[in-house]
């Protein structure tokens, strides 16, 4: 009897004291961290955060550079399945803009991905994009594509990604279209404002 007991509380000490649920980053190259390290990317800085709170969250960024709506579809049943997230932060569509791709497509994919991740029983953050003002209409309707999406689908949103910093050239890098590692502690504190009301 004494062995017996003994044997389970090994076993029950051995196991972890809970599972961390996840937060799956499905983003391009803003999100992944382009031209700085990987662990100064706001990601990782969340993942970061978390651990400090205290709070029961992991960080899987799955964000690739050149991503577009299309290729994050292609990819998000298998990372769902891979990571059964409780949240996905939703943050594409960049290229899309900024290779002038039909928004119309753009906007299917989105939706696809939130009815996706929403099936899966996760909850959603759509982070939005703007694009320069010589895009015209285009950049209006691009623009407006993210409030209609979150609204329609009632998900989170954060309007623009790079709000914080995007007045501010010297937080950008030689190519003034990827933010430096000084901008990523700025972006996490706009990205919590929104993420951290989904996390209760």
């Amino acid at each position: 009897m004494r062995l017996a007991l003994f044997l389970f509380a090994l076993l029950f000490s051995s196991a972890p004291a809970f599972a961390a649920k996840t937060i799956l980053v499905m983003g391009d190259s803003l999100s992944a961290g382009y031209g700085i390290r990987p662990e100064q990317a706001w990601p990782a800085l969340l993942a970061k955060r978390l651990h400090e709170k205290r709070l029961d969250y992991s960080v899987a960024n799955l964000s690739i550079s050149g991503e577009t709506t299309a290729g994050g579809r292609s990819r998000l049943n298998a990372a769902l399945r891979q990571h059964k997230p409780a949240v996905i932060v939703i943050a594409l569509g960049a290229n899309d803009g900024l290779r002038g791709l039909p928004l119309p497509q753009m906007r299917d994919n989105l939706n696809a991905m939130v009815d996706a991740a929403r099936a899966s029983g996760a909850k959603v953050l759509l982070a939005g994009m703007r694009l320069p003002p010589n895009y015209g209409p285009y950049a209006t309707e691009f623009l407006a594509s993210f409030t209609d999406i979150a609204r329609n689908k009632k998900t989170g949103l954060l309007e623009f990604l790079l709000e914080p910093v995007a007045t501010r050239p010297e937080l950008f890098q030689a190519d003034a279209l990827h933010p430096t590692a000084e901008a990523q502690p700025l972006i996490l504190d706009h990205v919590w404002s929104s993420l951290a009301p989904l996390l209760k």
